[in-house]
């Protein structure tokens, strides 16, 4: 669906939707003739809806950059926008701060927080998989410095570059095929590099101080996440005057965003079996639902079933490195003028690989980062503010 498209499919704002709801209530409690059919919104209920509509519209600009998509440019973007939305969220709940503390919100609220702690570990489990990553662009670098166009190629170039790109080939399958490709990640760091004042809090949480354990499995962190996650019941909406959207919403946000990651990244049982699906009429859930339809279709294609991370770069390199093997493989010696220019033509295209891998990675790692600390500042004010 073009971009333009979502303009129209926003469905019913948060404002509609509530009234709807408050109409409803009212009659249910037979107050009818009090309605108020040209009721004016409050501003409250306009900074929510204002919301809603910034979730919409940075989840459109996701989907008129799908060209890119799951590139790490494109998923830097996705951080981004949550970034943006986490920020939006964080002043709703600290305007409303004397509301979050009532019922029913204390009760949401309180279940977004610890969602949010799940998502947690994913960001550590994610750093792994950059790790990983750059472990195969270091062995991309070998292929690349052994068959270097500025020397000639001899037999002990070719030995050198076919070995790191065996190396290659073992790392990237997928851990279910070689489950020992993950002993790496247990020798990285988590981003729990937290203040000290964050401690008094949440300092008793695994996810802040260590790496994801050997037994962590990302696909049931996300069934975690996912787990009982359903739309605000309409005297929620009600009782807590619409509040409790916002909070689905971002909730929502949340697990797409982590869902992503994992579906992207190389990192622990991974698995995309997640029950995620939000009902049209909020005004986010077209733009929303498309781009997890693609990632889903995307993960189906034949030659991406079995990878280790849908990543564009990952699916670059991966390309790359096998038509050099098969290359390397179907060279005799003496090496023919054609084969050499061959070569040069793989180790260039292999380069591209490698320079996007290293100016991508740095800039994604650290939004990952960001992304980490904020959840963690998020959820410390929130507290404190109560």
């Amino acid at each position: 669906m073009p971009a333009t498209d979502f303009q129209g499919s926003f469905g019913r704002s948060l404002l509609s939707l509530r009234r709807d709801q408050v109409d409803s209530t009212t009659v249910a409690a037979g107050s009818s003739s009090h309605h108020n059919h040209h009721h004016e919104p409050s501003n409250m209920e306009v900074e929510l809806d204002s919301f809603q509509r910034q979730v919409a519209e940075k989840f459109i600009d996701l989907n008129a950059s799908s060209n890119d998509l799951l590139s790490l440019e494109w998923i830097g973007k996705l951080l981004d926008s949550f970034l943006c939305c986490q920020e939006e969220f964080r002043a709703i709940v600290f305007n409303h701060r004397s509301q979050i503390s009532k019922s029913p919100m204390d009760r949401l609220i309180s279940d977004y927080f610890e969602r949010s702690i799940k998502a947690l570990d994913v960001c550590n489990a994610i750093r792994d998989g950059i790790e990983q990553i750059r472990q195969w662009e270091k062995l991309a670098d070998i292929v690349i410095s052994a068959l270097d166009s500025h020397r000639p190629i001899g037999e002990g170039q070719l030995r050198r570059a076919k070995k790191a790109l065996i190396d290659l080939a073992i790392g990237m399958l997928d851990e279910k095929d070689h489950p020992s490709g993950t002993n790496l990640a247990h020798r990285n760091r988590s981003f729990g590099r937290v203040k000290e004042s964050h401690h008094r809090s949440i300092g008793h949480f695994r996810s802040l101080s260590w790496s994801v354990s050997r037994s962590w499995s990302a696909s049931k962190q996300l069934q975690a996440l996912a787990n009982n996650l359903a739309t605000p019941r309409p005297n929620d909406v009600v009782a807590s005057n619409g509040l409790a959207v916002p909070v689905y919403t971002m909730t929502s946000v949340l697990l797409f965003v982590m869902w992503v990651l994992v579906a992207a990244i190389p990192c622990q049982d991974r698995g995309l079996q997640v029950n995620f699906f939000v009902p049209r009429h909020f005004q986010w859930a077209a733009p929303v639902m498309s781009l997890h339809d693609k990632i889903v279709e995307e993960s189906k294609r034949r030659d991406r079933k079995n990878c280790c991370g849908l990543l564009k770069e990952i699916d670059m390199i991966e390309k790359s490195s096998r038509l050099m093997n098969e290359l390397i493989d179907s060279i005799h010696f003496p090496l023919n003028d054609q084969k050499e220019v061959e070569v040069k033509q793989r180790v260039d295209e292999l380069v591209q690989v490698r320079e996007a891998l290293k100016n991508g990675l740095d800039p994604f790692e650290r939004k990952v980062r960001e992304v980490f600390h904020r959840i963690v500042r998020s959820r410390t004010e929130s507290l404190d503010s109560l």
